[in-house]
Parts: C-alpha cells; structure tokens; sequence
C-alpha cells in the first residue's frame, strides 16, 4: 500500500464520511471511492460497510486502522526530518487554530520565527470535530482555542486576546432592525451547537441558559464553518461568534449585530502536557512577553 493510500484509508476511517475526507484531502470523493476499492481488491475483504446513510469500519478495517496508524506517523516523520534537515531545519511546531484573524496574530508568528530560525512554524486551521483530539493523537502541538480549557491531560498557556461578541443573522432577519441584540433577546432563535466536543467548552461559545435562567435552542448541529453559515443565511439558526469573524467573512447575506450582555470570548494556547518541549515553551514565551492583543 502507497503513502498516499495509507493517508486515504485513515482520513476516510477518522471521519467515516466521503465527502469529508475528500475535501481535508484535497481530492474529489471518486478519488477516494477509487483508492479505496482498490486497497480492499489488494487486501481481498471489505475494509467499509457503507450503505446509503452510514459507513463505519469492518472489523478487519478497525485492525487495519490500528496498525497502520503508528506505521503512518512514523514515515511522515521520517520525511518531514529528512525535508528539514535538507532546509537546516531541526524540527517543526505545528499550530492549530480555531479563530481566522490569523493576519493580526502575525506578531506572534513572525517573532517566534526571527528568535529561532532552527525551527519550523507550520499553522493549520482547526476542524470542528473533537479538536483536542489533534493533540492528543500528536497530530498538533499547540491548539489555539477559546477560552477554558479543563482536561486533565492538557496544559494551558497565555492568553491571546479576547474579543467581544456578535451575532450573525441572515440579511433579511426581524433582528436586523435593531443596532445591538442581548442574549437574552436572541434565545428566541435556534442556536448552532457541536455535538463532538465537551460540553462545558462549548458552553462558552453558545451558553445553555440566558442571564434570566431562559433555555437557548442549540440544536442546529454543524461540523465545519461552511455549515454554519448555511444555517445562518437559511435564517435556520443565529450565530455567537467573537468580532474578528465579521471583519474576515463580510457577507452579503448575512450581518452582524454586537452583543451587548456577553464577556469577552477569551483565547489562548493549549498543549498536551506529556508532549512539552523547548518548541512549545520557547512559543509559549513568545506569547507572554509579547502580550495578548489590545481589546
């Protein structure tokens, strides 16, 4: 089986969606549909059991997985030390990120890289689905998330910034006759939630409850930022999201109203504690002496 086999197989058994693994893979879904009928040809037994609403893993697909997951991390390894020792490069700190002002955070990125030229910065957006799962798998080093974080096995660093909240609602939306919307208002509308991730952490982004004790519908169930969006031009649902998404996805079919009872959305670094190194520390110091952006 090729590399890029390998990395097709675990993509499609990570996400048990076609469509999913096509598009993290940069491929059309006959691409991996393809790729996949071939490896179960090679293997001579079904690796899926698919139908027209699911797909999930044979139990000789569930082994495969298994085994080849140690086998993949370690070529890709081995290629990326052998790329950067090509580039004089001794190592690589890998970056995960949940919010997309990625251009005003550049400070952090740019300092990071002028103090340690021997090591790699490579930044990677994060999916929606069980994001603490990339550092735990090693997949990441540093995931860059809102704020609190309470995993036993995950330490958390300085903070970033901290921004306030606005609410994203179809153009056309009844909220859209008003300057500013409090969150008590909005728990008229249907929320989006993530139903992978721990609860209390999502809490944080879309709260259960009003101020007042009011129930919020959370119920619109999204996967990636495509997905939201749809719901929310729909008029299906109304979004929480910090500032900075209004200024990086300006839309003709959606606007963006300012919450005027909500804290500020805090962000920071997290990182698995058992896999700490001089990369993450000397990142992490970056960040404190540089400061959380201005509010």
């Amino acid at each position: 089986m090729e590399l890029r086999d390998i990395e097709i197989f675990l993509t499609l058994a990570e996400g048990l969606h076609f469509g999913r693994a096509a598009e993290r893979l940069h491929v059309s879904v006959a691409a991996v549909s393809k790729a996949l009928k071939k490896q179960e040809r090679a293997i001579g037994v079904e690796l899926f059991a698919r139908d027209s609403r699911n797909v999930r893993l044979t139990p000789v697909g569930e082994q495969l997985r298994d085994d080849l997951r140690q086998v993949h991390q370690g070529l890709t390894q081995s290629l990326e030390r052998a790329r950067m020792a090509a580039r004089g490069k001794t190592g690589t700190l890998r970056v995960s990120l949940f919010p997309v002002n990625v251009q005003e955070l550049r400070r952090y990125w740019e300092t990071f890289r002028a103090r340690h030229p021997q090591w790699e910065l490579r930044l990677r957006m994060s999916g929606y689905q069980d994001p603490f799962a990339q550092l735990r798998k090693g997949e990441v080093d540093i995931l860059v998330t809102w704020l609190p974080v309470e995993e036993p096995d995950l330490t958390v660093g300085p903070l970033l910034f901290a921004e306030r909240r606005v609410l994203a609602v179809a153009g056309d939306h009844a909220l859209t006759r008003w300057s500013s919307v409090s969150l008590e208002a909005i728990s008229d509308f249907q929320h989006v939630v993530i139903e992978s991730v721990p609860g209390y952490w999502f809490d944080h982004f879309v709260p259960k409850l009003t101020p007042k004790g009011r129930l919020i519908d959370r119920t619109a169930n999204v996967d990636n930022l495509e997905e939201v969006f749809m719901h929310t031009v729909l008029g299906e649902a109304v979004t929480l999201f910090p500032v900075h998404v209004s200024w990086y996805f300006p839309r003709p079919d959606v606007a963006y109203l300012p919450v005027k009872d909500m804290d500020a959305l805090p962000y920071g670094l997290v990182w698995s504690s058992d896999a700490e190194n001089d990369m993450i520390r000397a990142f992490a110091r970056v960040v404190r002496e540089l400061g959380p952006l201005p509010g």
